[in-house]
């Protein structure tokens, strides 16, 4: 698998996510709405604007070698978007050609970047996902095979450390799983008081974001703080929890 752009796919799922600002000193919620599709087509209306906006996402200080990862000795060339690089390290007898998509998930394929976008933006904006099968349908990919391998090759995109954290509003909670004790058959009955017959499952959820759920042993202090540290992101907006003395301790 290709290198990932994170930034391209972070933008447009940025659009997804409900964040906290500071608004002078009212501390008032703001909204960041979805990108709708009259506002991607203005956004990228056709290959060269796709282009740009990779460029400037990619490498906002200047090209760099995806070989060898700098920026002294790579020199434009004449076919558009593509330069070369003369480091010891590519230069081996010749310089070392790449273009604006090369070492990323866009490379090797035939399909434009408009279509990519289209296709990325389809997949963060549905409300309950979409499957391959629908973006054949919508983008007339012409076969299954190649919607499939668009998505998968996004998703693999996604699965960025940074995405798997939630980020913005994001709500804490735990629970009990099972049923009641007096409401189990004869043979059935733990008797025992309380939860001590109940499986414990703790939940995150990023407001119109994803949700992260796990059964734990027990829900004690150190089990809860290792659960947000390893769920949210440090770069979270607010974390909202209940008056469970777990949670009293978590770093501000």
């Amino acid at each position: 698998m290709k290198a990932s752009i994170p930034h391209l796919t972070g933008t447009l799922i940025c659009a997804t996510v409900f964040i906290m600002k500071i608004n002078g000193n009212n501390h008032q919620p703001k909204f960041t709405l979805q990108m709708t599709l009259p506002q991607f087509e203005r956004m990228f209306p056709n290959e060269e604007a796709c282009r740009n906006y990779l460029f400037s996402r990619r490498w906002p200080d200047g090209v760099k070698c995806p070989r060898c990862h700098k920026s002294e000795h790579v020199y434009k060339i004449a076919q558009a978007w593509k330069w070369e690089c003369w480091n010891a390290e590519c230069a081996k007898g010749h310089a070392y050609r790449f273009s604006l998509i090369a070492g990323t998930i866009f490379e090797n394929t035939k399909y434009p970047l408009r279509t990519w976008f289209w296709v990325l933006f389809l997949m963060v904006t549905s409300k309950k996902g979409i499957s391959a099968l629908q973006i054949h349908r919508t983008i007339a990919s012409g076969s299954y095979k190649t919607a499939f391998y668009m998505c998968h090759r996004l998703r693999a995109a996604m699965n960025d450390p940074e995405f798997r954290e939630l980020m913005g509003i994001v709500e804490v909670d735990e629970t009990y799983i099972g049923g009641s004790d007096k409401n189990r058959h004869w043979d059935k009955k733990h008797h025992i008081r309380g939860t001590g017959d109940k499986t414990p499952v703790i939940g995150a959820i990023s407001r119109k974001g994803n949700v992260v759920c796990k059964m734990i042993e027990r829900a004690d202090m150190p089990t809860l703080h290792r659960f947000v540290a390893q769920t949210i992101s440090r770069k979270v907006e607010l974390v909202a929890t209940d008056e469970h003395s777990g949670y009293q301790y978590l770093d501000r």
